[in-house]
């Protein structure tokens, strides 16, 4: 997963529900090293009987945000999913420093 665009990070889940891995896989894919360089990482544990939705938020150093429910999809779904915006910054950034 290319998390080096991530400006910010938002995680709802219920540890317990079928969504908790995708969500901690997602969490634990971010190296500490770009948390200190100022990804801001927000998370909340929802209970059973929250009436929250779990999602997985993130807005990337562009301002362009997507959303996605943990629950409906794999890591790798997921993964895909916030990669494709990822790979276009990538590509745009080679093309400014060309």
């Amino acid at each position: 997963m290319i998390t080096k665009y991530f400006a910010k990070v938002v995680v709802k889940f219920n540890p317990f529900g079928k969504e908790a891995k995708t969500a901690r896989l997602l969490l634990s894919s971010i190296p500490p090293a770009q948390r200190l360089q100022g990804t801001q990482i927000q998370t909340e544990v929802l209970t059973a009987q929250s009436n929250k939705s779990p999602i997985v938020r993130i807005t990337f150093k562009d301002k362009h945000e997507m959303e996605l429910d943990p629950s409906t999809a794999n890591f790798q779904e997921l993964s895909s999913y916030f990669d494709r915006h990822s790979r276009q910054l990538r590509l745009k950034e080679s093309i400014e420093k060309s």
